[in-house]
Parts: C-alpha cells; structure tokens; sequence
C-alpha cells in the first residue's frame, strides 16, 4: 500500500475487519427479514445512531462528487441494517439532472436503480439499498428543505439513509467531508436543544435554509472500514483518486470556494459589527453573550479559511520540492 493511501486512511480514520471474517460484508438474508418485520425504528425515531461506511464505497462517492463540480450529483448506497447502525458496502452513482442546489430524479433514475440492483442479485449480491447520497459543493454537511422533503419520501421504504458529501471542502480540509442524517417522522417535535455540537460553516445565503430545517432532523455518527476483500479494489480506485489529487493544486483547484469563503466572511464581519454597534448604542448590557458569539463564530470561520489556505499552500510547494527538475531531467535523459 502506497503512504499517500495510509495517510488518506488514517486522516479519514478507516479501520481494517477481522481479516479473517471480512464479517461486515457478509449478508443473511432472513436476519435482514427479521429486522425489517420488527421496524425498531418506528418505536424509536432515534434508534440509528451509527453508520459504517466501507472505504470502497467512501471513496467512491467522493470521486462521484468531485467529477461534479459545481453542480450537485446524487447515487445510492447499498449494504445492510447491524442493530443501530447503518453498515454501507457500496456506492453506485445515478444518471440524475443536477442543479448548485438541486439533483432532480428522474422516471430514467429510478428505472436504472431497479435493473442495477436486479444486475446485483442475479450476480450474488443481496444487499439492499439501504440509503442515498449526493454533494453540496462549497456550503458544508447538512439537509436542505428540498432533502428533507426528499429523505422523508424515501424514508416510506425504510430504512433509509440520507448521506451529504462537500467536494469543496474536501479538497481544501484534505479530509473527508461528510454527513449522515435521518429524518424525524411528520409529526414529532425533538425534545430540548437539536443544535449540533459539530460546528460547520454556513454560507449567509443558505443559512436561512439551513435553520427553517435543523429540527427535522438529525446526524448519524460515521465510521469507515475496509477489509481483505475490497483491498484489491480500493487500490485501483485509490491509484485514479491520487492521480487526480497529485495533479491538482488546492488553491487554484477551489479559488472559486476559496472567493465565496471569503467575500462571505467579510460580509459576516460587517453583520457582527452592526449587531455590536446596535447592542452598544441601546445600552442592553444582557446582549454581551450574543455578541460574543457573533465574534465567537467569525473568529471561527476565519481560523477555518486560514487553516484550508495554508494547507494548500503547504500541499503546492511539497509538491514543487518533490517535482522540480522532473520534465527536465525527462527531456535530458531522452535526448543523451
């Protein structure tokens, strides 16, 4: 295995199955059953707490969601159901219209999920598709109003998944960026506080999106493995996935992110200040805890932008010291 492959893993901390069972990958089929007769999940609308995410199927979602762009890209994920947790062997993309804030599926998707997964049977492989994923370039890990109305239509054949991964962040973090949530039935209200202790940067033009939904849902904890039997194959993946990283710069990759990132801080800065300057001038002495949060927040946001900035520049002069001369020594070896 390649060091660029162990330092993808262990950034992304995917740990290696019983090497003699590859028991995670194993499907049986009236223990599936089973679990679908008894549906825990409709007593308990926290009952998923987990998903194991295969580094197969990770890394396949990420190349998906990189070769999209700006635009957003939807798949599916197949695997099966182990008590609380959701265990994902598998990804596969769909031939979906995306949007910047959308991917729309259509009778054709749909059609082409049904042969896929018919394809997979008839091949020996009998786990179910078990949840979706799709991107949200440059503006974090979260559901929309158009996913949540999405998750909860899909979440009628559950269980069911709905995963988020950010390109952008990706390749600015040099980790993955990524999510798992699961809807609440229509009519139940969450007790207490739903905010999430993970805290991620919204832009201001979905932060009004973002808020109208938090409570609708909630997050999943992630965890990633492989095993002997997908060692093979992620090596494949692993070598086209690099190729692509190596060849790319960062910074001038994400400048596009890197500029929203940017004017949007600026414009939270100004927010903040009036917000502080309006606190002051009203002389409301029990508005400091807002106001520290304000400032607390967009201190955060641009130690964030600083910390991607630098590891991208870190990223292109490693590169410089370790390619420099490379074309030329080429081209003297060639013409001696």
């Amino acid at each position: 295995m390649s060091t660029t492959q162990k330092a993808w893993e262990l950034e992304n901390a995917v740990k290696l199955v019983d090497p003699q069972r590859d028991a995670l990958y194993g499907y049986d089929a009236e223990e599936q059953k089973a679990i679908q007769n008894e549906q825990p999940w409709r007593r308990d609308p926290h009952h998923f707490k987990n998903v194991r995410i295969s580094a197969v199927a990770l890394l396949k979602m990420v190349m998906h969601a990189r070769s999209g762009g700006s635009l957003e890209v939807m798949g599916l994920m197949q695997g099966k159901i182990s008590g609380d947790t959701f265990i994902v062997t598998d990804a596969f993309r769909l031939p979906v219209e995306g949007t910047e804030t959308r991917v729309n599926a259509s009778d054709e998707a749909n059609e082409y999920v049904i042969q896929y997964l018919q394809s997979c049977r008839e091949n020996g492989r009998a786990d179910n598709a078990v949840g979706w994923y799709h991107s949200h370039p440059g503006y974090g890990c979260w559901l929309s109003g158009i996913d949540v109305a999405t998750q909860m239509a899909q979440q009628f054949q559950d269980p069911f998944l709905a995963v988020v991964i950010d390109p952008d962040r990706t390749i600015s973090a040099g980790k993955v960026e990524i999510g798992a949530f699961r809807t609440y039935p229509k009519d139940y209200k969450p007790a207490g506080n739903q905010e999430d202790d993970d805290y991620q940067t919204i832009p201001l033009a979905k932060i009004e999106d973002f808020g109208a939904h938090a409570s609708q849902y909630y997050s999943l904890e992630i965890s990633h493995y492989k095993s002997t039997l997908d060692a093979q194959l992620l090596e494949l993946l692993w070598n086209k996935y690099w190729v692509s990283t190596l060849s790319q710069s960062p910074l001038f990759t994400n400048r596009e992110y890197s500029s929203k990132q940017m004017l949007d801080l600026s414009q939270k800065i100004r927010n903040a200040e009036k917000s502080i300057q309006s606190s002051s001038r009203g002389g409301h002495m029990g508005g400091r805890g807002s106001k520290d949060s304000h400032m607390e927040k967009v201190v955060r946001d641009s130690n964030k932008i600083a910390g991607e900035e630098i590891t991208g520049l870190m990223a292109g002069e490693i590169k410089a010291k370790l390619f420099e001369g490379v074309g030329a020594a080429a081209r003297s070896e060639t013409t001696a």
